[in-house]
């Protein structure tokens, strides 16, 4: 009699957890894709992004040629001024550079979607 009762046991607690398996229909509708793109990918030439090298030569050459103009607090305000605009200048000329190294290619990705 023990042995029938825990058959019986047994089969009420295997039941309900064999009834959340899915079922062959419910695992066939479950789909799987791969999904692909054309992705553009910009090379930059230069791993100094913020131009850092050419505003500094800049503001260093143009705060010197401004500090051989005038004379007391104008040779101040020149100096200041001439390193400002030279780093401006500094700033464009290592871009432009940059920008000629500048390349871009296509890569296609994939990943995979699930419904």
């Amino acid at each position: 009699m023990n042995k029938s009762l825990i058959l019986i046991a047994s089969l009420a607690l295997a039941v309900p957890a064999l009834s959340t398996l899915p079922t062959p229909a419910q695992a066939q509708q479950r789909h799987h894709r791969v999904v692909c793109e054309n992705v553009l990918v910009k090379h930059n030439g230069s791993k100094d992004d913020h131009r850092i090298i050419g505003t500094g030569l800049g503001a260093v050459a143009g705060g010197l040629l401004g500090h051989q103009v005038g004379g007391g607090k104008g040779k101040t305000l020149a100096t200041v001024g001439g390193a400002v605009a030279g780093g401006y200048v500094g700033n464009r000329v290592q871009k432009n550079a940059q920008d000629k190294k500048t390349y871009y290619t296509t890569e296609r990705r994939c990943h995979n979607v699930y419904d």
